[in-house]
Order: structure tokens, then C-alpha cells, then sequence
């Protein structure tokens, strides 16, 4: 599941909800100088950085989409994939500059394992949308919001929503009614909102404000217990 929105105000301020089945996913919340991160273990034993914020502002999520054909993973020197694409954006090895540059030369997929599609954007605002075997969007406007379909093609994806999951409609219909300052407390609050419970429930929610340098977040819908990460 997951959910994800970058507010484009008086500053740049970006929410993730992290939505898994602990039974398939094991992660864990890490704090670096450099890096905040959702670590998800993978079999060559690295907890691996697909959801989080580094120093510099760049933040980057990916998120769970029904797959297409088109997408599939595949090899070569044209192709990378969305995972990969993510986590070099998070660990600073790619700038928001070099990921343009790689969507217009390059295919992206999926990864071989999950069908996922990624929001990345940077401590300006600057906001991609990238859904493998559908295309890209440098996105405009006061926001962004990605959740578990399709955003180029919503169309695509509406066979596979989840009956009664309106997840996506609430989050528009706050950001929609904001001015031109969203707080950390009102995007906190949003993310607590629209939080999902039981078997993929949310279990890490976080706030990044570039004005302040900082991520906010709490644990397993615990919103009484917010923790900050300060980049110095």
C-alpha cells in the first residue's frame, strides 16, 4: 500500500505513509547524518534505503501498483529499474538533474521482484511522478499525491482498487482546501487521517520539512509519539 504527497507553499513539505504485511516485509527505521530511511531487508542481507529523505532534500518513496506488461523487468545498459533509480536518488548519488537525464535515455521497470512505482522530489519542490511501462511527469501545481494506482493512467489501474479504499479522494480533498502554508502538524495529521489498520497496516509515517531541515515521524499509528531526525 503506501501513500505520498508533496506540498509546493511557502516551503516544500513531503508525507509518506509506509503501509506493509509484516509477515513479508521486515524494516526498520534508521537515522544517519546524512540520511533518513525506512530499511527493508532484503536477501543479500542490506537493508536497503526505497522510502526516505537525505541531507540535501532529496526525497524519494515507492510505492505498490498493480503491474503492466510494459514495465517488466529486463537487462541491458538502456534499462534501469525503478528500485535502483529510487535508492541512488536517496543515498545522493543521483540529483534531481541526473534522474531527468536518465528517464530520457533510459527504460525504466520494475524491479524483478515487485511491481512498484516511485514519487521523488527535491528540497525545492521539484516533483517527479514515474510509473515504469507508463512514462514520467515533472509535476506542476500547489501538490502532488501518489497512492496505490496508476496517476498517468488512472484507467489502468481502476480494475485493481480495493473496495472502500478512498485513501487517495480524502488526501486530495485536504490538500486541495490548503492555502499557501501547510504545517508539519496539519501534514502529520493528514498522514493520521488517512493511516490504513490491520494485515497492511500503516506502520511508519514521516514528514520531511525542508525549511527546517528535518523529518518528523512516528510508529505504528502512534501519533502521540512523534519523533524528529534533525539534518545538521
Amino acid at each position: 500500500m503506501c501513500l505520498r504527497f508533496v506540498y509546493r507553499g511557502n516551503e516544500m513539505i513531503t508525507g509518506f505513509n509506509f503501509d506493509i504485511d509484516l509477515a513479508q516485509w521486515d524494516h526498520q527505521v534508521i537515522e544517519e547524518e546524512d540520511r533518513f530511511y525506512i530499511g527493508i531487508l532484503r536477501p543479500d542481507g542490506i537493508r536497503h534505503s526505497y522510502h526516505g529523505v537525505n541531507r540535501s532534500g532529496n526525497v524519494g518513496t515507492l510505492l505498490y501498483v498493480h503491474g503492466n506488461p510494459a514495465g517488466a523487468c529486463g537487462e541491458g545498459l538502456e534499462v534501469m529499474t525503478i528500485a535502483d533509480l529510487t535508492e541512488q536518488f536517496i543515498q545522493a548519488r543521483l540529483s534531481f538533474d541526473d534522474v531527468l537525464r536518465i528517464l530520457k535515455t533510459r527504460k525504466i521497470v520494475y524491479a524483478p521482484d515487485a511491481t512498484m512505482q516511485a514519487m521523488l522530489s527535491d528540497r525545492e519542490g521539484r516533483t517527479l511522478v514515474i510509473e515504469p511501462g507508463i512514462g514520467w511527469r515533472l509535476e506542476k501545481g500547489r501538490y502532488s499525491l501518489m497512492a496505490n494506482e496508476s496517476v498517468l493512467d488512472w484507467e489502468s489501474t481502476r480494475p485493481y482498487r480495493i473496495e472502500g479504499d478512498d485513501r487517495y479522494q480524502r488526501a486530495d480533498r485536504i490538500l486541495r482546501s490548503c492555502g499557501e502554508r501547510l504545517t508539519v502538524q496539519e501534514s502529520l495529521e493528514l498522514l493520521r487521517q488517512v493511516q490504513m489498520e490491520g494485515k497492511w497496516a500503516t506502520r511508519v509515517s514521516f514528514v520531511y520539512s525542508a525549511g527546517e531541515q528535518a523529518v518528523y515521524y512516528v510508529q505504528n499509528g502512534q501519533f502521540h509519539q512523534v519523533k524528529r531526525h534533525v539534518f545538521r
